[in-house]
């Protein structure tokens, strides 16, 4: 049995999101969710207060009887509290996944930088609400229970990590931000205008020397800007890699969307074997 808790590192689910994603997971006998109560929690635009994120966060990593913790939902704010949150971890959360993207990307990224557990990208919960949803929540318990099958197809001998454009860019200069020389960067962005993309990718490229490639995943929701940019996604990406000599190895199957695919940081055979 795979026994997966459940918090919310930045905004919060409510009780029918559980409810749906648990209806779901009783369709796979080797999987066992606990969706920790301060999933529900509201404190502004947060799951709760900072120090009532973190110590959910703590309480599921640092719970031995869970084989891996689960965010429930994006948005913003999990960096307020990931500092913290690592430095309380014990050896409890070394043998744990921890699955999520977006935000949760902050709490990923230091795990990765720290050692502790296997981060992975990964649908989250709150990704029920999107149409086809069922879908995404259906590739993560697969996943849990031992399957392939959910994997970014274009996953190799390379160590790999894959953010958020917005995310990562937040993340570089941090004591978050893990070291990336040799691997391939995936990244994808949703909301940003083009030329807030263009910037984003200024700044990210900067921070990722020695790094084996960059894959760009779905770039989603762009706004209308009153003068167009002149410029697709991929071909800012091809003109950032290129200023900073970054090889640019094609697109990648990850996304705000329920097509979303599995990343596990670093090597996924060696995830496979644990």
């Amino acid at each position: 049995m795979t026994r997966i808790a459940i918090c919310a590192p930045s905004r919060p689910i409510t009780h029918d999101d559980a409810a749906r994603v648990s209806d779901i997971a009783a369709r796979f006998p080797g999987i066992d969710l606990h969706f920790h109560p301060q999933c529900y929690y509201e404190h502004g635009h947060f799951a709760g207060t900072d120090r009532q994120r973190q110590d959910a966060f703590v309480e599921c990593a640092n719970d031995p009887a869970f084989d891996a913790v689960w965010f429930a939902r994006g948005g913003y704010g999990s960096n307020r509290m990931a500092e913290d949150a690592l430095a309380r971890l014990d050896h409890a959360a070394q043998d744990k996944a921890y699955l999520g993207y977006s935000d949760g990307g902050y709490l990923l990224g230091g795990l990765y930088r720290q050692g502790i557990g296997r981060p992975v990208h990964a649908p989250m919960p709150v990704d029920l609400r999107r149409s086809g949803g069922e879908a995404a929540i259906r590739r993560v318990l697969g996943f849990m229970a031992g399957e392939s099958a959910g994997l970014e197809p274009g996953l190799d001998h390379r160590p790999v990590v894959a953010f958020n454009l917005m995310t990562l860019a937040m993340l570089c200069g941090t004591p978050l931000m893990p070291g990336l020389a040799g691997h391939v960067v995936l990244v994808e962005e949703v909301g940003e205008y083009d030329y807030a993309f263009d910037r984003l990718f200024f700044h990210v490229t900067a921070h990722l020397g020695g790094v084996a490639g960059l894959r760009l995943g779905r770039v989603s929701d762009v706004p209308v800007n009153e003068v167009d940019f002149g410029q697709s996604a991929e071909e800012i990406a091809r003109f950032w890699c290129g200023r900073h000599s970054i090889p640019y190895l094609g697109r990648a199957d990850i996304g705000h969307d329920i097509d979303n695919t599995i990343v596990p940081f670093g090597l996924a055979r060696a995830f496979a074997r644990q």
